[in-house]
C-alpha cells in the first residue's frame, strides 16, 4: 500500500501530517491526520490515540480544534484522525443534508445501496487504519485507545466495546450514545443499514451494553449542560443507566453551561488525553 505525504508540519517538538491512501476498505482515496510525538519521530514505539470527529468534519477538525496535541507531546502519545466519510463516492444523495452522507459516515459499514459500495468507515476504522499505522509508522505492538465527539463518541464507544481487545481505552466527548432511537440516528442507521433493527444494535453502544458487551477498562465521558442537541439527540443518561446496570465501568461528567462545540472540547481535552495515558501506559 502506497502512503503519500501530503502536508508535514513541526509541532510541540513533533510532527503533524495529513496522509493519503487509496483505501481497500472505502474503494477510494483516503486521507487522515497523524500526529508523531518525538519519540515516535526517533523511531520508538508509543500509545496510539485515534481521535473520531462528528458530523460536518473532516480528518483535520479534531487536531486543529481541540488543543489535543499540547498533551499528546507531553504524553508522548501518537495521534491518528480519520475523516468522518469517505470523500467522492458519488452515492446519490450524499450532498443533500449535513446529516447524512458526506462527512457523516457514522463510523459503521452500510449495508444498502446506494452506500453500501464505499460507505464502510465501520471497517476502515477497525481494521484497515489500524494496520496501516502499525505497520507504517512503526507501531506494530503498540497500545491503541479510541476517543470521540458527538457522532465520533458514538463510534468511539461502539468500537471500543466491540474490540476490547484492540481499544485498550476508550473516551467520549458529549457522544450519540443510543442512536437507534434518536433522529441523527434513525436517519443515518435507516439509510446505511435498512429497517432490521438488529442490525442497528451491532451500531449502538446503548444497545451493545444491554446485550452483554463489555469493556475491561473504565469508560470516560464528558457532557455540557447547555448542549442544544443534549435532550434529543445525544441521552448519556441512557449510557450511564446501560453501565450501571451491566457493571460496565463508567464516569459521566456533567460541566454546567458548557455547549456542544470544541470550546467544551478544549476545557476538558487533557482530562481524556490523561485518562488514556493512565490505561495505554503512556506519560503523564
Amino acid at each position: 500500500m502506497t502512503l503519500k505525504t501530503v502536508s508535514r508540519q513541526l509541532c510541540h517538538g513533533g510532527a503533524v501530517s495529513v496522509m493519503a491512501h487509496d483505501s481497500a476498505s472505502l474503494g477510494l482515496e483516503a486521507r487522515f491526520m497523524v500526529f508523531q510525538p518525538a519519540a515516535a519521530l526517533r523511531g520508538e514505539k508509543v500509545p496510539v490515540l485515534f481521535l473520531l470527529a462528528g458530523l460536518t468534519c473532516t480528518h483535520e477538525t479534531f487536531l486543529q480544534k481541540s488543543g489535543v496535541i499540547a498533551y499528546a507531546a507531553e504524553a508522548g502519545m501518537m495521534l491518528i484522525a480519520p475523516d468522518t466519510s469517505p470523500r467522492g463516492a458519488g452515492a446519490q444523495g450524499e450532498e443533500e443534508s449535513w446529516d447524512l452522507g458526506t462527512s457523516a459516515g457514522f463510523y459503521l459499514d452500510a449495508t444498502q445501496a446506494p452506500w453500501s459500495a464505499h460507505y464502510r468507515m465501520g471497517s476502515y476504522v477497525s481494521e484497515e487504519l489500524p494496520g496501516l499505522v502499525a505497520y507504517a509508522f512503526g507501531q506494530s505492538g503498540s497500545s491503541f485507545g479510541i476517543m470521540g465527539h458527538s457522532m465520533g463518541g458514538h463510534g468511539a464507544l461502539v468500537h471500543g466495546l466491540r474490540q476490547p481487545d484492540l481499544w485498550r481505552s476508550i473516551s467520549a466527548l458529549a457522544p450519540i450514545v443510543h442512536p437507534a432511537i434518536v433522529p441523527w440516528g434513525e436517519k443515518a442507521f435507516s439509510a446505511y443499514l435498512g429497517s432490521d433493527r438488529k442490525l442497528w444494535a451491532e451500531w449502538d453502544a446503548v444497545s451493545l451494553i444491554e446485550a452483554g458487551r463489555r469493556h475491561p477498562g473504565e469508560i470516560l465521558v464528558d457532557q455540557g449542560t447547555a448542549d442544544q442537541f443534549l435532550a434529543q439527540e445525544l441521552r448519556p443518561d441512557l449510557l450511564e443507566n446501560a453501565a450501571a446496570s451491566a457493571g460496565q465501568p463508567m464516569t459521566l461528567r456533567y460541566h454546567d453551561g458548557y455547549d456542544h462545540s470544541y470550546w467544551f472540547i478544549q476545557s476538558v481535552i487533557r482530562d481524556h488525553v490523561a485518562h488514556h495515558a493512565r490505561l495505554l501506559g503512556g506519560g503523564s
